[in-house]
C-alpha cells in the first residue's frame, strides 16, 4: 500500500496532481485545500496518500495535510460516502468547520457542501460525531499563547490562501524558537512565511 509519496510535482490542477517519483508519474486525486497548498510545478512535493484498491482500479488520494487525510479516512467509513464524494466534501468545507458541524449536528452547514443532502448530513453527524473528539482543535488558545501579533498573522496567512492548520503550526513553530517574535507582526509574519508548508 502506498501511504506517502515524495517526488517532483509534474503537473497540478484542481482535483488532480501528477507526482513523478523514481521515473514513475503517479496520478493522485486531490482536494481543493491540497491543491491550493501545493508548490509550483517542477518543485519537490510530499503528499500523504490513501490507496484504494478495487478489482479494476488502483486509485491514489493525496493530502498535503495529515489531518485532512485522517478526516478523509473517517468520511469514507460512512455508508454512502465513497472516496470521490469524500474529496468533494473536503473541498467544500475546511476541516475545523466540518468537524465542528459534525459534532454539533449542524445539518444546515453540512448541506451547503455540493453532493451532501439532508439525509447524508444526518448520517455524517450520527456516524462520526463520537469519532471526531481527537480531531477537534482549540485554535484560539494556541494563537493567544503565541503572542499579541499571532492573531493578525494567522488572519494574514489565511487571506493569502494558506490553510489555517498549516498557518497555526508555522506560527507556533517560530514562536517556540523565539518568543519575542510573537510581539511583532512584521517579524512574525516573515518568519512564519519561511516555515509554512
Amino acid at each position: 500500500m502506498i501511504a506517502h509519496l515524495r517526488g517532483r510535482l509534474f503537473s497540478k490542477q484542481p482535483g488532480q496532481a501528477i507526482v513523478e517519483a523514481a521515473g514513475v508519474g503517479y496520478d493522485v486525486t486531490i482536494s481543493v485545500p491540497t491543491f491550493t497548498s501545493l508548490p509550483a510545478e517542477g518543485t519537490e512535493v510530499s503528499l500523504h496518500i490513501h490507496t484504494q484498491v478495487r478489482e479494476d482500479l488502483i486509485a491514489l488520494f493525496g493530502f498535503f495535510d495529515l489531518r485532512e487525510k485522517r478526516l478523509f479516512e473517517r468520511l469514507i467509513t460512512v455508508s454512502g460516502v465513497g472516496p470521490k464524494l469524500a474529496v468533494t466534501i473536503l473541498s467544500g468545507l475546511d476541516p475545523d468547520r466540518m468537524i465542528a458541524a459534525i459534532r454539533a449536528q449542524d445539518h444546515a452547514t453540512l448541506t451547503r457542501i455540493p453532493g451532501v443532502g439532508k439525509k447524508l448530513a444526518e448520517r455524517l453527524s450520527l456516524e462520526l460525531r463520537d469519532k471526531m473528539e481527537d480531531m477537534a482543535t482549540a485554535p484560539a488558545a494556541a494563537v493567544v499563547s503565541a503572542g499579541p501579533a499571532a492573531d493578525d498573522v494567522l488572519s494574514a496567512l489565511t487571506n493569502l490562501g494558506y490553510q489555517r492548520p498549516a498557518a497555526l503550526k508555522a506560527i507556533e513553530t517560530v514562536v517556540e524558537k523565539d518568543k519575542a517574535l510573537g510581539e511583532d507582526f512584521d517579524q512574525l509574519f516573515r518568519a512564519a512565511l519561511k516555515v509554512i508548508r
